[in-house]
């Protein structure tokens, strides 16, 4: 069976709100942009009807009560549903809450130096580094990427879990699963190794580089060929890049708030801004 073109609206107008309930509805679809439209696919005619049907009453997806029925409702939680629709998202997020609590958020150095970028060995009250050459040359090339799985105290946990959260579902919504697990690794090591080179062998972790960089994704590729997956709420983009350049002053490392890793910052903003370059304007080239 072939699929029917339920709606072709103009690329400049949000859908986001109205997919997320066709998810929570579990409505099968798939949107495309051809020729500066947004057309919205689905399996059959009949379910066509009922998706023009239902945008006419909800366009912005208001319609919370139509979630999902009753009996659904209380078998599948909203939450639960959002896990299904965004897989690739949540087991990114699922490793780094197990790496968390197995090196109880960094306080387990043992746990930590199976996952940082260089090996160390803690002698006394200083910690002794290797380099990342003899680190590449026994093998433990999992060290290139794990460190963004490492984080240290319960806010750096939750502010890079809860940003992952929210940009990884929109890149995995509009470009899929494979394509956002290629992202955060690339991005990942980018920003270790941007770390490395400014800092030296030292100890550092977290998603945050990974986080810039997939902001700098969104906002490129945005500008090349929007989509209202990738529209950012006001202020973001501002916000972010306002805190990266209060970090590089250092003035948390002057009040002994602990170092900020800026190279890594930097290194993913750097790469995620060249990826959603060539993201967006490969988009564009395919709608004109």
């Amino acid at each position: 069976m072939s699929a029917v073109a339920a709606m072709r609206l103009p690329e400049h107008v949000d859908l986001s709100g109205f997919i997320s309930l066709l998810q929570r509805l579990q409505v099968p679809h798939r949107v495309a942009e051809e020729a500066g439209e947004q057309v919205l696919w689905v399996p059959e005619e009949q379910l066509a009807e009922q998706v023009r049907e239902l945008y006419g009453r909800y366009p912005q997806g208001d319609a919370e009560m139509l979630a999902a029925p009753p009996e659904a409702a209380a078998k599948v939680p909203g939450f639960i549903q959002q896990l299904r629709a965004s897989v690739m998202t949540s087991v990114i997020l699922a490793l780094t809450f197990a790496v968390a609590a197995l090196t109880l958020l960094g306080d387990q150095l043992t746990a930590v130096s199976w996952l940082s970028f260089v090996d160390y060995r803690v002698q006394g009250d200083y910690i002794y580094f290797g380099y990342l050459n003899d680190t590449l040359a026994s093998g433990q090339w999992w060290r290139l990427l794990t460190p963004m799985l490492i984080h240290f105290g319960i806010l750096h946990l939750a502010m890079n879990t809860l940003w992952y959260w929210e940009l990884g579902r929109r890149i995995e919504a509009r470009q899929g699963a494979v394509m956002l697990l290629g992202l955060t690794l690339l991005f990942s090591l980018a920003a270790n190794f941007a770390q490395y080179l400014h800092a030296g062998p030292s100890l550092f972790g977290g998603l945050s580089g990974v986080l810039y960089g997939l902001l700098g994704h969104c906002w490129i590729f945005q500008r090349l060929a929007p989509t209202p997956a990738y529209r950012l709420p006001p202020g973001v983009l501002v916000m972010m890049l306002a805190w990266l350049l209060i970090c590089m002053t250092g003035i948390f490392e002057l009040l002994q708030f602990g170092a900020i890793a800026n190279a890594a910052h930097v290194g993913g903003l750097l790469t995620g801004c060249l990826t959603g370059l060539v993201g967006g304007a490969l988009a564009r080239r395919r709608r004109s």
